[in-house]
């Protein structure tokens, strides 16, 4: 007996040792391992990279920036069959464990001595200290590091902040190139196009497999191994009750339909748009803050304006360039013995310039082309087997001026479009060389609705609505005239036009402008100078009222910020941007505040929080609880008055009557108040014609990017004006015929528009209602003047060939 007692003692006092043993190797172990361990706590105030998104004013999506594709869910909000599917997948135990799931351990070794396979055990838990605080390398220290970081994750986080922030995190793989997705909400929308709730039992399956290696499981490249596992976790999710056996047989006889989400439905129409955005906040707030911060920014733009405006300004360019005849194909393949389909494949193309696609002529019989469209590219990105024919009849080049055969050959690579209700018919299409640029503005806001800075994105980044420097010709006419009503003259002022030479200096060439015709006409109104572009008027003009002055309106409206005070400047002879003269004309519709043009209402930050905002405004009487019979609450607009608002209605009516007699009559036919003015350079570098409704100031710009000569008869009135007309006839088709708002002070008098003497009470025909302030009116007395033209031609507004600019 005492020796069985000695014999126990003995193994009780070995065990001893060796448990102190194991307990100081353990500490040491621990301790030793724990040292360099980086700090769980970062996580609590971790804010993970999530991508910006820009809505237009309708709240469609426009554009996403991001370096990691994220949209972050709180866990409240995450989908049930979303959390059920990834916790079938890599953590069934994971409200059960404590950070290391000892029977998840042991089935992974189970099933590497049976099956040779390599099966992983880490938690839900793991993975996020290895994807937050480690690094990514396979070795036996890193896995300790993993495991003791897991442990002190779940000691300071609830279960529900750790899976919050797994699913976040997770890298779920890139099925659009260039796209790396992180986190369910994302994925959701690259991989099926759809929100996050809207996924089905299959589609979250899917997602969940991912974690394991995207490439591994990839929809196009491994389709079966993708279905094999996400049918193992449908099966996994029933297994764990997260849903009935009937509803895991149904999801499995499911295909896995991906359906990538390649563009939003605005983009192609606001490319220029929304890279101004990115401009304008990367400069605010800067790149990081763009493509992590989680920004949610709403635009100015209106869709519908914006693809009106945009389909108005391709027409014009387009017109004008097939009115210069056919330059030859895009570029030749060899066909023989190629697919050809796989050869014109290889040829770049625009790809934001639908309807227009490419084409390669395969030959030309019996006056018609055989054209083969461009294949479309899968989802994967390779080219699609199928393979689409067409034809090109007379009607087709009938632009050119030749027959197809004529026009092209076998091999050549052209754009060409559907013609409407043809079955397998197109036309002949071209890029134009020539470009411009559109903006529509709300004048009272500066509210941006539309821009389009050129033909195509694709082909050319630069924006000529706000980076081109051009000469707006006699589009500035407007402000040197305003300048004039705001110091004395009246629209009935008479102002000779007459030859005038203006002296430059000694050994200076004296300068002698002229009008388009070449003709002088003598004295006439100022109304009519404006309405017929008359550059004599407007230097006589600008000389009586000074440059310095008319350099400081320059100044205001913010057509130029330092303009030089020299005569041609009074005909546009500087540079601007189409986006400054909108914003000038814009100061003119709306009674002569200054206004800041904008193409962003408003910017959220990740949390919600306005960090910028558009409108800056006071409002009276917005924060009561209540209505108690008090006053309606107010707007104060505080914004400064650059021009008297009786000048600015003075200026308008001025500018009615360019669309009513003078070089833009051709916008008559909106039957809308319209007002405007159109503007050429010296040899037809650049057409213009900037104008506005009551509610919609617009602005086009046509020239080519190295300025050169747009044609001899090439004016704003019969290029640019066209333009908007297409525009316009959009934008206010609904809206009703509201006049231009006269302003309290202004006088309404009879007078002749061709004299601008106050009309008789018996004239009738040939006199309008012209606008004074008080203390003026029209002339009493007759003062000669030519009856005015029956008709004006569109580029009465074009500078005399003679030097200089007009």
């Amino acid at each position: 007996m005492r020796f069985i007692l000695r014999f126990f003692g003995f193994l009780f006092s070995i065990g001893a040792m060796l448990f102190v043993l194991l307990s100081a190797a353990g500490a040491y172990f621990y301790y030793t391992y724990s040292q360099d361990l980086p700090d769980h706590a970062a996580l609590a105030n971790y804010e993970p990279p999530v991508m910006s998104r820009v809505h237009a004013a309708d709240g469609s999506l426009l554009a996403e920036y991001a370096n990691e594709r994220r949209l972050y869910l709180p866990i409240q909000a995450m989908p049930k069959i979303v959390v059920a599917a990834f916790l079938s997948a890599e953590d069934k135990n994971f409200y059960k464990h404590g950070g290391i799931d000892p029977e998840g351990v042991v089935r992974a070794i189970l099933t590497n001595a049976k099956s040779g396979k390599k099966q992983g055990a880490s938690t839900i838990t793991q993975q996020v200290a290895k994807n937050f605080l480690l690094t990514n390398e396979q070795t036996f220290d890193r896995k300790i590091k993993e495991a003791l970081i897991a442990l002190r994750i779940e000691s300071a986080y609830s279960k529900d902040k750790i899976l919050e922030l797994y699913l976040n995190e997770i890298f779920l793989g890139t099925i659009v190139p260039g796209r790396n997705l992180h986190g369910v909400a994302a994925a959701a929308l690259d991989y099926f196009g759809k929100s996050v709730h809207e996924l089905t039992i299959n589609e979250a399956a899917y997602l969940a497999a991912l974690p394991k290696g995207p490439n591994n499981y990839h929809p196009y490249r491994q389709t079966q191994k993708a279905l094999d596992r996400r049918n193992e976790i449908i099966g996994l999710m029933a297994v764990n009750g997260y849903i009935t056996k009937e509803e895991g047989e149904a999801a499995r006889k499911m295909p896995l339909g991906v359906n990538p989400r390649v563009a939003f439905a605005n983009a192609a129409n606001a490319n220029y748009f929304t890279e101004e955005v990115r401009r304008e906040i990367t400069e605010r707030y800067g790149e990081k803050k763009l493509y992590e911060g989680g920004l949610s920014v709403r635009a100015t733009l209106d869709p519908k304006m914006q693809a009106w405006a945009r389909k108005a300004l391709v027409d014009g360019l387009i017109r004008y360039d097939q009115s210069h005849g056919w330059r030859g194909a895009q570029a030749k393949v060899d066909l023989v013995g190629r697919d050809w389909g796989l050869a014109v494949a290889e040829v770049p193309g625009l790809g934001d310039v639908q309807p227009w696609r490419l084409a390669v002529v395969l030959s030309t019989t019996g006056g018609v082309a055989q054209i083969g469209l461009q294949p479309r590219r899968e989802a994967s990105g390779q080219v699609s087997k199928e393979r689409e024919t067409g034809t090109i009849a007379a009607d087709g080049t009938r632009w050119t001026g030749r027959s197809p055969s004529a026009a092209l050959n076998a091999g050549d690579v052209i754009y060409v479009e559907a013609i409407d209700g043809g079955r397998g018919q197109y036309r002949l299409r071209q890029r134009p060389e020539v470009s411009g640029a559109i903006v529509a503005m709300d004048p009272y806001t500066g509210r941006v609705h539309a821009m389009v800075g050129g033909f195509s994105y694709d082909e050319s980044q630069f924006n000529r609505a706000t980076q081109a420097q051009r000469q707006p010709g006699s589009s500035f006419k407007p402000i040197v005239y305003s300048a004039a009503l705001d110091n004395g003259y009246t629209p009935s002022s008479i102002v000779q036009d007459s030859p005038i030479t203006i002296e430059a200096g000694p050994g200076q060439e004296a300068w002698s402008p002229s009008n388009y015709d070449g003709k002088a006409g003598g004295p006439h109104t100022l109304r009519y100078g404006i309405e017929h572009s008359k550059n004599l008027m407007t230097v006589r003009l600008a000389k009586d009222v000074g440059m310095p002055l008319i350099a400081e309106y320059a100044r205001r409206f913010g057509v130029y910020d330092d303009m030089l005070p020299v005569l041609p400047m009074s005909l546009g002879a500087g540079e601007t941007t189409v986006m400054r003269m909108v914003t000038a004309y814009s100061m003119l519709a709306n009674g002569g505040r200054r206004i800041r043009p904008t193409l962003i209402d408003r910017i959220q930050d990740r949390v919600g929080e306005t960090i910028y905002k558009h409108d800056n405004r006071k409002c009276l009487g917005c924060d009561a609880e209540k209505w108690s019979g008090q006053d309606e609450p107010k707007l104060v607009d505080d914004s400064e008055q650059v021009l008297d608002p009786l000048t600015a209605y003075q200026m308008v009516s001025i500018m009615e009557g360019v669309v009513q007699r003078g070089t833009a009559t051709l916008l008559k036919q909106i039957g809308k108040p319209l007002a405007g003015k159109t503007g050429t350079t010296n040899d037809a570098k650049d057409a213009w014609f900037v104008g506005f409704s009551p509610d919609l100031a617009v602005g086009v710009y046509i020239g080519f990017d190295k300025p050169r000569s747009l044609g001899d008869r090439a004016t704003g009135g019969g290029l640019a004006a066209p333009v908007a007309l297409d525009f316009l006839k959009q934008a206010l088709k609904d809206k009703p015929p509201t006049p231009f708002r006269v302003p309290p002070g202004i006088k309404l008098i009879r007078v002749n528009v061709a004299s601008g003497m106050r009309a008789g009470s018996g004239e009738g025909s040939g006199t309008i209602l012209e606008a004074f302030k008080p203390g003026t009116a029209p002339p009493d007395a007759y003062v000669a003047a030519p009856a005015a033209p029956a008709a004006v031609p569109a580029d009465a507004d074009r500078a005399a060939q003679a030097g200089g600019l007009y």
